[in-house]
């Protein structure tokens, strides 16, 4: 019988859409008066509107590469912290960008994804994610200790010392990277050491290859993944293998166009953006960098939360084009100059060591005619210049031409 972190995991998937979103108004209003970042962002804006999914695709987005720059510009948060939340830690994670921690209980909201990985109260975990400056240690360690669980905050590396630990201690679970847990996996066999008391794991940070799983279940070990961040905590986690990962409870997550505002259709991939009702530090729209789909249906395990497909690379395409960097924003903004125009992939490609840009759009060829197929090329090359100040060729390809993988710009050149 499978046992939820929270009953609520299990409610109809309207109910919770209605709670988040009857909840919304009175946070956006909160975020208003106490963070000083969305007084400023948001000050256009009214906060009743902003009960539906469709109100709150106009509202802003706040991206985490922007995170560097406005924190320079207000140390330590950018003012996105609320002036009576309550900031115990910070980190530095690459970048620097720097991240806050509540330490009270579960404030990660992390328990769900260990409770779902089969960690019960009274287990012993190995936590091989870093304690030093960045979140990642702090977070799993939460989590697991939110289950009942007893830590070993053992971080990464020192792999003789690690297993020492496990032959000593006898660890029923690991948290940290699959990686690691692969190094401690084949060091142990190669030189017989005993670390067969881990039978379950939760992994984050890095893809989980299906070989390198099989792997894992071949030495007895179940790894399930959580795919968390060190500004938002957990997102979303599995509960079965290979079957999604289900979004954490008291979240609204988007998947949105990559430079744009605009979430794609269910199953599209596009860029992950989260809401989250911290109030210490509030995000609204909060663009991960991370690049998603939906996953139709609900999971087997009775968890009626929408799924993601997981991690399926980075949004953010920026490149350079003859010297001038070109932006996935600049390219969503030659799509919207038009109308009727789907999807948009710009390929850059080299040439007797010469840049060369050309743009393809989805659009509906057959039942246009060919007066108006030339008018539309001629207008988004012209506006392609217009947006980029560069020069490329324009192809209209039919609805459905373009894969369907996220990708705004897709730099071909090797360099």
């Amino acid at each position: 019988m499978i046992t939820f972190y929270q009953q609520k995991e299990n409610i109809s998937a309207t109910v919770r859409e209605q709670s988040l979103f009857s909840q919304l108004p009175e946070f956006i209003d909160f975020v208003k008066q106490h963070s000083s970042y969305y007084q400023g962002l948001l000050a256009s804006f009214d906060a009743n509107a902003v009960d539906s999914r469709a109100q709150l695709a106009k509202l802003p987005i706040t991206r985490k590469s922007d995170l560097l720059r406005l924190q320079k510009q207000r140390p330590p948060l950018a003012g996105l912290n609320t002036e009576n939340g309550t900031i115990s830690r910070i980190f530095q994670s690459p970048g620097p960008i720097y991240d806050p921690e509540n330490c009270q209980q579960d404030w990660w909201r992390m328990g769900q994804a260990f409770n779902a990985a089969g960690f019960i109260s009274g287990d012993l975990v190995q936590n091989c994610l870093s304690y030093h400056l960045t979140p990642g240690g702090f977070i799993l360690d939460s989590g697991a200790r939110a289950c009942g669980c007893t830590v070993i905050p053992a971080g990464p590396g020192q792999t003789e010392q690690q297993l020492d630990i496990i032959e000593d201690l006898k660890p029923q679970g690991y948290c940290g990277t699959p990686s690691f847990l692969n190094i401690l996996l084949t060091k142990a066999q190669q030189q017989e050491r005993d670390i067969s008391s881990l039978k379950k794991a939760l992994v984050t940070g890095e893809a989980l290859p299906a070989a390198l799983r099989e792997e894992f279940t071949d030495a007895g070990i179940n790894v399930l993944q959580a795919y968390a961040t060190a500004d938002i905590g957990l997102i979303a986690y599995e509960s079965i293998a290979d079957d999604g990962l289900i979004i954490a409870e008291d979240l609204i997550v988007e998947i949105v166009r990559p430079g744009s505002l605009e979430p794609v259709a269910d199953g599209e991939v596009g860029e992950v953006v989260v809401t989250s009702f911290n109030k210490d530090y509030p995000l609204i729209r909060f663009a991960t960098g991370d690049l998603s789909a939906i996953k139709l249906g609900e999971s087997a395990c009775g968890r009626t939360n929408m799924r993601i497909k997981g991690w399926l690379g980075r949004a953010d395409q920026t490149t350079k084009v003859k010297g001038m960097f070109v932006h996935p924003e600049q390219i969503e903004r030659v799509r919207l100059s038009v109308e009727k125009v789907n999807k948009v992939r710009l390929t850059v490609t080299q040439n007797n060591h010469q840049d060369k840009m050309h743009l393809q759009c989805e659009f509906d060829k057959e039942n246009n005619s060919e007066q108006a197929v030339q008018d539309l090329l001629f207008q988004l090359e012209n506006n392609l210049k217009k947006f980029t100040k560069l020069n490329g060729s324009v192809e209209l390809v039919n609805l459905g031409g373009l894969l369907n993988d996220g990708k705004v710009i897709d730099d071909k050149r090797i360099i």
